[in-house]
Order: structure tokens, then C-alpha cells, then sequence
């Protein structure tokens, strides 16, 4: 029976309810894909995110800490209690922060810097989650970047941060060992200031801002005077290692005196782990020239060496006993031939980018490389300077004025003669062409 306007066909009823179905969707993704009507996205508050930020920090660079003083314990049967262990961890962890420690045997200031840059790097990445957590970055259209958001995330990664420390240093003074509460807030603020603010400006992008606005020549010497820093050190490490690993046997033989298990051994290898970073920057200091000392007794420098009493410490083991004679001299050559590549490397870059370069903003750019150098191995050098205790040992490292004012003469003269070198050799082959 034919059907009537009143009484649709079912059939009809049922393809339009489908197309009304499949539609449905397409039309809510559609609006739910325009800007205007996008939500934006949940931000935490500042406090919770820094102190989260703050707390996982810590708890990854004090692990380390609290491994290797049970691993020394565990050279006796009877072990130790918890709460022994707890504190020496945390002094430990204080002192890798610059904290000073007061103990029976003298003060002890010497940061452990291997664990000082493990704490740096957690706390840089605290400024860097806090300040994503709190949408840094983001910036509303028509309105200018604002460095404010990074930094109040700075600031609160350092408030939580000197809480912290306060609270390490009241659980961590026993008898035997006293630390300043006041000192480790202090020093925990600047070291979380620091370090959380450049995760944090980094993360807002606020980093790459000023870089883009910093003219060529001091972004170009920055960077040289960093990879020529960088490769100093680098120098330095390998010295280390290379003079190790000559006197190995000796080495060995301290670590036989102390008549440890393996986990005792594995606990001082660990521990000359975390100063091996001080030794390196020792040996770099030796290589520039200046030297360092280890206590009222010793100096060790290219020219002079005068060895006293010493730590029975496996790294110390590869000290040498006299001046550089034979072919110990060119390792003295490493610095300027650390210049001389950051030299190069200024140069090829610096013409790859701009092949007409002039002369004059490219060897500005070369000598201003060395007072950057200078600067950053004279602060790397007081970092890695400290006190061992006792009072011959109260002075320990090398000293970074002399350090740094050697460094930058040397980078200075090192990266001018290879960018100039280079930029000639780079014209000379762009006319053979």
C-alpha cells in the first residue's frame, strides 16, 4: 500500500538517522578543532611544581651518596645503623654543594665535583619542568615575551632548594661533624638560584632571546672561549688518566693497604669517581702552567715539584716526582694547541656562514675568546679548591687567579694566529678555485 506524507517510509527514517549519526561527530570535531574554541591547557601551581622539582633533585643526586658510604660500611661484619648512614650520605651531599664540614681531623671544603655535577644537571632539569609546569613558554598574541614566569620558577627551585639544605645540615651534624644550617640554606639558594633559573630561562626560551640578541662578535667569542675551556680540561683529564694507568701498580697497591672486600673496594673507586673531576682540573691547571698544591707541603708544576706528606688516595697515585724532563714537556703544549683548534673552528664557521667576513669583527671576536676562557677556567679551578682537614692539608688545589690570567693570554694568542691562519688558507683556496 503506497505510503502518505503523514506516515514516512521506515527505510527512509533509518538512512537519515545513519547520515544524522555519522555527521554528529564530524561536526563536534570540527568545532572542537577552532582555535577560539580550544581550552587551554592546565597549568600546576608554581609551589607544588617546584617543590616536586626540587624534591626529585635531591633524592637523585643524594642516592649516589648514600650507596657508597654503605658500600664502605659494608667492610665491617657489623655494618652500621641507618641514621649513620643517612648522615654521612648527607654530609657527603652537603659537601658536594660547597658546605664546609667541621670534623675531628679540620674543616673539609673540597667538593667532590663528579656529584656536584650530577646536582647541577637535576636541578637545571627541576627549572626546566617547574617552568613548562607553569607555562613559561607560552606568551598570549599581542602581548611581548616576559621573563617574569621563568623567573619565579627560578626562585621558587631556590626557596625549596635552601629548605632543603637546612634540613640536610640539622639531620646530618652529629658528633664529630657540625655544619652550619644558616650556611647550607645560604649556599643551597644561590646553587638552586643558579642552576634552576637556567633550566627555567632556558625552557621560556629566554636563553635563545638574548643569544639573538647578543652582537655576532661576543656570540662568537663566548663559544670559542668555551670549546677552548672545554678542551683544556679535556687535556687535563687525559693526563690524569694517562698517568693513572703508568702508575697503576701503585694505585692498586693503596687500595690493597686498606684491606677492603669488594664492595669496600667498589666504594673507593666510586669515591675517586667523584673527585676525579678536581683532579682533572688539577692536571689542567699544571698544563697551563701555574700548578697546584696539596697542602703546605706539596707543589706540583711544570717547573717545580716539591712532594710531601699525602692522602692515601689512588688518584694521587700518578703525581709526578720531578720537573718535566724528556718529552713531559709537550704535554705543555696542549693548551695552545686546545686554542689553536677553537681557533680554527671559530674561523671555518664564521667563513661558511659569511665568506666576506672582515678582518676586523672575526679577530676581535678570536681575541676576546681568551679573557672568556680565562674567566671560566679561573671559576672551574676555585670549584675544584678546597680543604682536606688537617693543617697541612687546609689548602688544596690550584689557584685560579693565576690560572685564569695564564689561560687567557695563551687562548688569546693561541685562537688569533689560527683564525688569521685560517681565514688566509680559506681566501687562498676560494682564488685557486
Amino acid at each position: 500500500m503506497p505510503t502518505t506524507p503523514e506516515e514516512p517510509d521506515e527505510g527512509a527514517q533509518t538512512r537519515l538517522a545513519a547520515r544524522e549519526t555519522v555527521r554528529l561527530p564530524i561536526q563536534r570535531r570540527a568545532v572542537r578543532g577552532k582555535g577560539p574554541a580550544r581550552r587551554p591547557a592546565r597549568r600546576a601551581p608554581l609551589a607544588l611544581a617546584a617543590v616536586i622539582g626540587s624534591l626529585w633533585a635531591a633524592l637523585v643526586s643524594l642516592m649516589p651518596t648514600l650507596i657508597v658510604v654503605w658500600l664502605l660500611y659494608a667492610l665491617d661484619s657489623a655494618g652500621a645503623p641507618l641514621t649513620q648512614v643517612l648522615r654521612l650520605g648527607l654530609a657527603g651531599w652537603l659537601l658536594a654543594h660547597w658546605v664546609p664540614l667541621e670534623t675531628g681531623v679540620g674543616p673539609l671544603s673540597l667538593a667532590p665535583l663528579g656529584l656536584t655535577a650530577i646536582a647541577a644537571w637535576r636541578v637545571y632539569r627541576a627549572g626546566v619542568h617547574t617552568a613548562r609546569a607553569i607555562g613559561a613558554r607560552a606568551h598570549h598574541r599581542g602581548k611581548p615575551w616576559s621573563p617574569w614566569p621563568a623567573a619565579r620558577a627560578g626562585v621558587a627551585i631556590a626557596v625549596v632548594y635552601a629548605v632543603l639544605g637546612a634540613l640536610a645540615a640539622v639531620v646530618a651534624a652529629h658528633k664529630g661533624v657540625a655544619v652550619g644550617a644558616v650556611r647550607a640554606a645560604l649556599t643551597f639558594a644561590g646553587f638552586g638560584l643558579v642552576a634552576g633559573s637556567l633550566g627555567a630561562f632556558a625552557e621560556a626560551r629566554g636563553i635563545a632571546r638574548l643569544a639573538a640578541r647578543t652582537p655576532r662578535v661576543l656570540r662568537d667569542a663566548t663559544r670559542t672561549g668555551a670549546v677552548a675551556a672545554l678542551l683544556v680540561l679535556g687535556a687535563g683529564a687525559a693526563t690524569v688518566g694517562m698517568a693513572v694507568a703508568v702508575s697503576g701498580g701503585d694505585a692498586s697497591q693503596i687500595i690493597d693497604d686498606y684491606h677492603t672486600g669488594i664492595a669496600g673496594q667498589i666504594g673507593l673507586v666510586v669515591v675517586c669517581g667523584f673527585f676525579a673531576p678536581d683532579v682533572a682540573v688539577w692536571a689542567a691547571s699544571y698544563l697551563v702552567g701555574p700548578g697546584f698544591t696539596i697542602g703546605s707541603e706539596t707543589f706540583i708544576s711544570a717547573a717545580h715539584v716539591t712532594v710531601g706528606a699525602l692522602p692515601a688516595v689512588p688518584l694521587l697515585a700518578g703525581l709526578p716526582s720531578t720537573p718535566a724532563t724528556g718529552y713531559a714537556p709537550l704535554l705543555l703544549g696542549l693548551p695552545l694547541l686546545a686554542a689553536l683548534i677553537a681557533g680554527w673552528l671559530l674561523a671555518r664557521r664564521s667563513l661558511r656562514l659569511d665568506p666576506e667576513r672582515p678582518w676586523l669583527p672575526l679577530l676581535g671576536a678570536a681575541a676576546l675568546a681568551g679573557p672568556v676562557a680565562g674567566v671560566l677556567l679561573a671559576l672551574v679551578s676555585a670549584a675544584a679548591s678546597g680543604s682536606l682537614g688537617a693543617a697541612g692539608l687546609s689548602d688544596v688545589g690550584p689557584h685560579s687567579g693565576a690560572v685564569g690570567f695564564v689561560a687567557m693570554f695563551m687562548v688569546a694568542i693561541g685562537t688569533l694566529l689560527s683564525t688569521a691562519a685560517t681565514k688566509v688558507a680559506l681566501r687562498a683556496k676560494r682564488a685557486r678555485e
